[in-house]
């Protein structure tokens, strides 16, 4: 762990947070930028991203290995398919309790963003905004065929090595909670009709146009179904990580968005 890190104790699960602070702070107060990783993320797999737009916006920032993965705890019982509802419902308005967030935007990637809209839909109190990077609302063939392949490849050993260096002892609780689920017969994300409605802050949805995980048409339902403002951006020359593969423009457009809702109060 880095001397930055610490592990909140929710009772039955133990989390992994760093803080963030902006490197130049104008000692106004402003919301918290909260990161939610993808589906086999953790904190180091966001690189220095969350820091950049903590210092863009000088935003203080929490970044935070979700039950499971990196070197938080596995979950107490099998969440089965609902492991982002539950994440939503559940585990994030007690860990938010639990760090005295309660003014906060949301910037979610993959999974994270999809955690990031069943939690919004709820319409909680600490919650200003959302920013979803490559978010699913449904889960398309694209998606369940990607994630075939990443079943052999971490069957084969290479995948798993890899991810061994991030999750440790977690790796295979970690990869298994995820695909399993999404290649589950009749697997959603989220009920994208029941809860989508309910996202009534404002909402910034961003996407790869060669996202191999999912097509442009998840801008258009999200878009299409929340019930506040949404502004949407097709990336090009993009995949699955926009903030790792276009950085500079994906940086400026989200500092852009949560500019004006940055300053608390």
């Amino acid at each position: 762990m880095s001397l930055d890190d610490q592990l909140i104790d929710l009772g039955d699960r133990r989390l992994r947070v760093r803080r963030l602070s902006p490197t130049q702070d104008d000692g106004l107060e402003r919301t918290t930028l909260v990161f939610l990783h993808e589906g086999l993320g953790c904190i180091e797999m966001w690189r220095d991203f969350p820091q950049k737009l903590c210092d863009a916006t000088r935003c203080h920032g929490i970044v935070y290995d979700r039950t499971s993965y990196g070197q938080s705890s596995p979950w107490p019982s099998d969440p089965g398919l609902r492991y982002m509802e539950i994440e939503a419902d559940d585990v994030m308005p007690r860990l938010l309790a639990a760090l005295a967030i309660d003014d906060c935007v949301l910037v979610g990637h993959s999974d994270g963003g999809t955690i990031a809209l069943n939690y919004a839909a709820r319409d909680p109190e600490p919650l200003r905004a959302v920013v979803t990077l490559a978010a699913h609302a449904i889960n398309e063939p694209v998606c369940v065929a990607a994630i075939q392949k990443a079943r052999e490849a971490f069957a084969s050993g290479d995948l798993r090595q890899r991810l061994t260096k991030y999750h440790g002892d977690n790796v295979d609780r970690a990869f298994h909670l995820w695909s399993d689920a999404w290649v589950a017969p009749g697997f959603a994300p989220m009920d994208a009709n029941g809860r989508l409605p309910g996202v009534l802050v404002p909402l910034q949805a961003i996407q790869g146009e060669d996202d191999e995980y999912g097509s442009e048409l998840q801008l258009g339902i999200i878009a299409g179904k929340v019930g506040g403002y949404c502004e949407t951006r097709l990336v090009a020359d993009c995949g699955h990580s926009p903030h790792l593969q276009q950085p500079a423009y994906v940086l400026s457009e989200i500092a852009r968005f949560i500019a004006p809702l940055a300053l608390a109060g």
